[in-house]
């Protein structure tokens, strides 16, 4: 009998992608979404941890294209191809889209429920926070794939990259 065949180490997980960092790039989502019951100050807040974990994010995916490279001759434009494609793609898709989606449901339920029901402010500031927050879920994929597509029907054109 023979000995079973080794399979191939897994690759290490991805700190930005493939762990719990990767919502940080969702704060402005959720500032977004507490809007109405936050000082704005806060949902900017929320903004900048977002735009921190694009940066890093768009930073590791430069160093990575680099460090993948064996020859310095073209190492530089891999990194910053990777550098400005992942800042682009995670800028619209983490950040920009998905924090005026949210933006624009929340006030819309806000209104509607200004004009729907009776209650109070205070619980119609909530509700909408709640909206807002369960609504999250549900951009998210939608959003990613129209990223891709936009991505991959323009700028990515523009630029050749080596699988």
């Amino acid at each position: 009998m023979g000995s079973p065949a080794e399979e191939p180490p897994l690759p290490a997980p991805d700190l930005y992608r493939d762990t719990w960092v990767r919502y940080l790039g969702y704060a402005n989502e959720v500032g977004e979404s507490f809007r109405a019951i936050v000082p704005v100050s806060l949902v900017w807040a929320s903004y900048g941890v977002a735009t921190a974990y694009v940066a890093a994010d768009a930073i590791d995916k430069g160093k990575k294209a680099a460090a993948a490279k064996a020859v310095d001759e073209g190492r530089s434009k891999h990194a910053a191809v990777a550098v400005v494609d992942t800042f682009i793609w995670q800028a619209l898709a983490s950040v920009a889209i998905p924090g005026f989606t949210i933006n624009r449901i929340c006030a819309g339920s806000l209104y509607l429920m200004a004009s729907m029901t009776h209650w109070p402010l205070s619980v119609r500031k909530w509700a909408t926070t709640a909206v807002g927050l369960s609504a999250i879920p549900f951009i998210i994929k939608p959003i990613d794939r129209s990223v891709d597509f936009l991505m991959d029907s323009s700028l990515r054109k523009l630029y050749k990259t080596e699988e």
